[in-house]
C-alpha cells in the first residue's frame, strides 16, 4: 500500500513499545512500521521466534526482504546458498528468490524485517491473529493452506518445506518437520 501523504504527515518516530503485535506462525511480530506511513518506501516488522522454528520455504514476488538478526542464531536458505549468522548478521533476500531460515540453538531469536517496497509487511497481519499476551503463541503445526491464501494476496509463494534446525539432523529427524512446523 502506498499513502499520498505528504513527508510532513509520514511516521517520523516510534517508541520501543509501539507497533500492533500478532502471534505469525509460532512467533511474536510487532508491526513498527507500514508502506502506508512511509510512503510506500518499506514495511517494518520486529519479531521474536523461538528456537527450532522455521517457516515454508517461500518467495516474495514483490518486495526484497532483509533481516537483521538482534539476538539469536540462525541458519539461511538463499536460493542454492546457505548462511548461517549471530547477533548484528544482515541477510538480504531479493524478490523471486526461494529462501527460508531456521533458528539454531536453544536460544529464541529477535530480528527486524524489513520489506522494501512497503505493504509486504501486511501478509503477517492477514496470516496472524492478534497477541493474546507477550509470549509466544502455543506451538501449533504450520497451517500452509492458510499461509498460501494469505501470501496470494501480497505475491508471496509458498514452494517447500521447512528446514530442520542442525541439531535435528544429528539427532536423525528427517524431512521438513520443524518444531512447530510441517511440510508443504
Amino acid at each position: 500500500m502506498t499513502s499520498n501523504a505528504g513527508p510532513a504527515n509520514r511516521l517520523a518516530a516510534r517508541a520501543s513499545s509501539d507497533g500492533a503485535e500478532f502471534w505469525f506462525l509460532n512467533n511474536r511480530t510487532a508491526i513498527k512500521a507500514t508502506g502506508q506511513m512511509t510512503g510506500g518506501a518499506y514495511g517494518l516488522v520486529e519479531s521474536w521466534i523461538p528456537p527450532g522454528f522455521s517457516p515454508p520455504l517461500h518467495v516474495h514476488h514483490r518486495e526484497d526482504e532483509a533481516f537483521w538478526l538482534l539476538e539469536g542464531e540462525m541458519t539461511l536458505r538463499r536460493g542454492d546458498q546457505t548462511l548461517s549468522g549471530g547477533p548484528g548478521s544482515y541477510f538480504f533476500l531479493p524478490r523471486g528468490v526461494p529462501h527460508t531460515f531456521v533458528v539454531e540453538g536453544g536460544a529464541a531469536a529477535h530480528m527486524l524485517t524489513l520489506l522494501s517496497p512497503g505493504g509486504g509487511e501486511e501478509f503477517f497481519v492477514a496470516a496472524g491473529r492478534p497477541a493474546e499476551h507477550d509470549g509466544f503463541p502455543p506451538v501449533a503445526p504450520t497451517d500452509v493452506e492458510r499461509l498460501r491464501n494469505a501470501g496470494g494476496r501480497f505475491g508471496i509463494e509458498i514452494v517447500g518445506p521447512p528446514i530442520v534446525p542442525a541439531s535435528a539432523v544429528g539427532a536423525g529427524v528427517q524431512g521438513g518437520v520443524t518444531r512447530g512446523g510441517s511440510t508443504s
